[in-house]
């Protein structure tokens, strides 16, 4: 059977023929039919069994039957990793590289503009990881109302990396009616509970048994000491002639060492892990594949995003705890039907993992006793007081975690600014770095040390703590400033809005007046209880009107023109009238006791008005 006889359209076609395709894979023949008519599927096979060619073909040839205007995403495939989006993606633009449709990989990691623009260009077929997706969907980038085929691509990987929760909040945003695939590699309750709420009439297509290797891996295992494996691998690399390998790791940190340690011994190797940034990722796979690199050292997160065509080595520098991931770790070399080589490292305490992996296989791996590194340390694990055994691989990596934030915090108490021993006075002496500085000088002393108690409080130390409380030993007047921190205010008169001086002004509005008898003045008037020398509202000074306090106020204008040699006004006599020319007041005199606040000087006058007005 070809892929001709499978119902693909003639582009697609010719397009599998320049990537070397010439006959469909099991999954191949039994999944694309279906897929093709619309049909939900399960599917279940290894990895690097052609599973990204049996669903990517039909949601080609179903989308380029019909491109509407403008362009809608009409296909969503979810992934767990970043590599995974991108491999995917890869194999989207290579198969349909005949057809006028456009596909991107969003994953996160990386800046989202780039992705933002290709989304709002128009595309077709949209390749994502769930992070991401539900973060620009939030945002309000992306439109998923018009999806008609839904990809779940390693859907028991997602239950391991803990994104079921975010693929369900996926599904609630797809429409009801749409065409579902699901591929797994295992098929764990957890995954079937996910099947049975997303597939209605689906065909299952299973390959080969499950959790079972791909036949074609030759298998075989070292027994060596936890010091001598990357002696072990240095000395395989060499004498195997090996010109790239895969490496796995248990830890990040484990992965970081193995690459330092091959590079010191000559061979150029990268780590690939979950604390790297997707373009030190994209670099390092990048350089493995392209010859740059020989040693390709990775966690079990990147186990899945992986897929080298000539990859023919894999190591397992550390056994892992999940029996399946030893066959996903392995599926990474022999792809599509090629040869490849599986070596695994086992120490002392891993026989458990050993064992559980050979009991998923079925049979035992067959084990290689000549080698220069033989193991010699037969001592039984370390249990903790519970009893629980202690995972020396895991106590390494906390132990360097703890190092690297040691460092961190050192070197960020060190780049905060301390007052030291010479400028901090004690016992009322000035400090080296004050004498003859003068009282600039002293100033600035202290504004550095009022600075250097700024420092995040679980940086300092209990001495610093101390000080900078004021908990000092000596005299107290020691911990006080020579001058006040904060300089004096340039208004110092009372704000009119203060309670205080409301509360006066309105009293002084509204203050009734006194009932005892006016004093008569000189010339017989009562007085009306103003201050001596002020002016009635009837006999208020007229422009150009002398204002002098030296007895002339009794003087009518008249005479104040006679004494001035001016000539009298025409209607000038004896007879004046009664306001032509006010007496002096006088104001009763008052008791020696103390004055209300309505008779306060300081508040008759703005607070903004100086004394010299």
């Amino acid at each position: 059977m070809n892929f001709s006889d499978l119902g693909l359209y003639a582009p697609i076609l010719k397009a599998l023929q320049q990537e070397g395709y010439t006959e469909p894979t099991p999954i191949q023949r039994k999944a694309i039919p279906p897929a093709l008519e619309g049909r939900d599927v399960l599917g279940c096979a290894q990895t690097g069994t052609g599973k990204t060619c049996a669903f990517s073909t039909p949601i080609l040839q179903r989308l380029a039957g019909y491109i509407p205007h403008p362009r809608e995403i009409r296909a969503l495939i979810l992934t767990p990793t970043r590599e995974l989006a991108i491999q995917i993606q890869d194999s989207m633009t290579a198969y349909g590289r005949n057809l006028p449709l456009r596909s991107a990989a969003i994953f996160g990691g990386v800046g989202q503009q780039p992705q933002v623009e290709a989304i709002r260009r128009g595309l077709d077929i949209l390749v994502a990881t769930p992070g991401r997706l539900l973060d620009l969907h939030g945002q309000g980038f992306l439109d998923l109302s018009h999806i008609t085929m839904f990809v779940l691509d390693e859907a028991d990987r997602m239950l391991d990396m803990g994104f079921i929760h975010d693929v369900k909040r996926v599904l609630r945003l797809l429409p009801d009616r749409k065409q579902t695939m699901l591929f797994s590699a295992t098929m764990p309750p957890e995954v079937m509970g996910l099947v049975n709420g997303v597939l209605h009439n689906y065909v299952k297509v299973a390959v080969n048994p499950v959790s079972s290797p791909v036949e074609v891996i030759r298998q075989s295992l070292y027994y060596v000491d936890k010091s001598n494996k990357t002696k072990l691998l240095a000395h395989l690399m060499g004498e195997m002639d090996i010109r790239s390998a895969l490496v796995f790791s248990r830890t990040k940190h484990g992965a970081n060492r193995i690459a330092q340690d091959l590079s010191k011994r000559g061979i150029s190797a990268a780590a690939i892990h979950g604390n790297k940034s997707q373009t030190a990722r994209v670099k390092a796979l990048n350089d493995f594949k392209e010859g740059r690199v020989r040693v390709l050292v990775a966690t079990d997160i990147a186990a899945r995003g992986i897929d080298i065509d000539d990859l023919t080595y894999v190591f397992n520098y550390n056994l892992p705890d999940v029996p399946e991931t030893y066959v996903h770790r392995i599926g990474r070399t022999g792809r599509a039907g090629r040869e490849g080589t599986a070596i695994s490292f086992c120490q002392f305490d891993e026989r458990d993992e050993l064992r559980a992996i050979e009991r998923l296989l079925g049979r035992a791996i067959s084990t290689v006793e000549e080698h220069p590194f033989p193991m010699e340390n037969l001592d039984l694990p370390q249990r903790d007081r519970q009893g629980r055994l202690v995972n020396a691989k895991d106590a390494e990596a906390r132990a360097a975690a703890k190092q690297r934030r040691r460092q961190r915090d050192a070197a960020n108490k060190d780049s905060q600014v301390k007052p030291t021993s010479e400028e901090r006075p004690r016992d009322g002496k000035e400090a080296p770095a004050q004498r003859g500085a003068g009282r600039k000088g002293r100033a600035a002393v202290r504004r550095k040390g009022v600075q250097s108690q700024c420092v995040e409080p679980s940086l300092q130390s209990e001495e610093d703590r101390r000080q900078s409380s004021g908990m000092r030993r000596g005299r107290l007047e020691d911990t006080l400033p020579d001058q006040p921190s904060m300089p004096a205010p340039e208004f110092h008169r009372p704000s009119p809005l203060a309670s205080d001086v409301i509360l006066d002004a309105t009293a002084r509005l509204l203050a009734p007046r006194r009932s005892s008898a006016p004093a008569r003045s000189e010339g017989g008037r009562r007085s009306s209880g103003q201050p001596q020398g002020a002016r009635s509202n009837k006999t208020r000074a007229r422009p150009g009107q002398d204002k002098k306090q030296d007895g002339q106020r009794g003087r009518t204008s008249e005479e104040r023109r006679k004494e001035a040699g001016a000539p009298s006004l025409p209607g000038t006599g004896k007879r004046r009238r009664r306001n032509d020319r006010p007496r002096p007041i006088e104001v009763a005199p008052r008791s020696d006791r103390q004055k209300d606040s309505t008779q306060q000087k300081s508040l008759m006058r703005p607070y903004y008005i100086n004394d010299d007005n």
